[in-house]
């Protein structure tokens, strides 16, 4: 994120999700959508070309001009792909920096999209004025994850793929492996639960905000969890992730 993104500005966010690509403008100085958010079903499968064209459905439905800041499911570094593991495979190398400036005919920045939807809200959501070590989990086809030192972002932590029960803790305790296993609100908090004692104590954070779609409905789990780490849901919601976005799209 540079010292422009700070600035008074419009812009537009695109997130890209395992399920859908949602984009929306703006306004960097409230965090606030200026428009209602638009969604289109993420293509199948979701190879680049596919993902680039569907972005530049959602923008023409926006209907807004100016830059774009973008998420993905990735780590990304310097605008490259370098995992793909809720996307097609053929993103890994992808320079993806290129593919959607040249799908889409604008400045372009892109960014792992729990990074996104934690810098988001750090900045006006549920972290802001929060000191110490804050984690951001971004629960939906698999499980993001933000890490803030400080507010200071460490990028592309991907704890989503920590080792919990034999295999990935995504595997166990995203929002998909409760609906792919027809779990209650209470059993899945059971779930989750265990997810977030392995980031306690791994990282004894002072904070831990939950978000993507499943935030909405905290008040179906959160009250069956118990942790020494206060745990809050996201301010934000489902839209942290458009926000994250447009505070990386390149602004001159």
């Amino acid at each position: 994120m540079t010292a422009a993104n700070a600035a008074t500005k419009t812009v537009i966010g695109v997130d890209i999700g395992g399920t859908g690509i949602k984009g929306a403008t703006v306004d960097l100085d409230t965090g606030e959508l200026t428009v209602s958010r638009v969604r289109v079903l993420t293509p199948e499968p979701s190879t680049p070309d596919a993902v680039a064209g569907v972005v530049a459905e959602v923008l023409e439905q926006v209907g807004a001009a100016g830059p774009v800041g973008l998420t993905l499911p990735s780590v990304i570094t310097d605008g490259v792909v370098r995992t793909a593991a809720n996307i097609d495979p053929g993103w890994i190398g992808v320079n993806a920096v290129d593919l959607f400036g040249k799908a889409t005919g604008r400045a372009v920045g892109v960014v792992n999209d729990a990074d996104a939807a934690g810098i988001a809200e750090v900045r006006f959501g549920a972290g802001v004025g929060r000191r110490g070590v804050m984690i951001v989990v971004t629960l939906g086809t698999g499980i993001g994850s933000g890490l803030f030192v400080d507010g200071k972002l460490v990028a592309n932590t991907e704890l989503g793929h920590l080792h919990l029960h034999h295999g990935d803790a995504e595997e166990f305790a995203s929002d998909a492996a409760r609906e792919r296993d027809g779990l209650t609100w209470e059993e899945y908090a059971h779930r989750l639960q265990q997810y977030l004692e392995l980031l306690q104590r791994l990282f004894w954070p002072d904070l831990i905000i939950i978000g993507g779609g499943i935030s909405k409905k905290a008040d179906k789990y959160l009250p069956h969890i118990t942790l020494d780490t206060e745990v809050v849901p996201a301010s934000l919601q489902n839209d942290a992730g458009i926000v994250g976005a447009a505070m990386f799209a390149p602004i001159s």
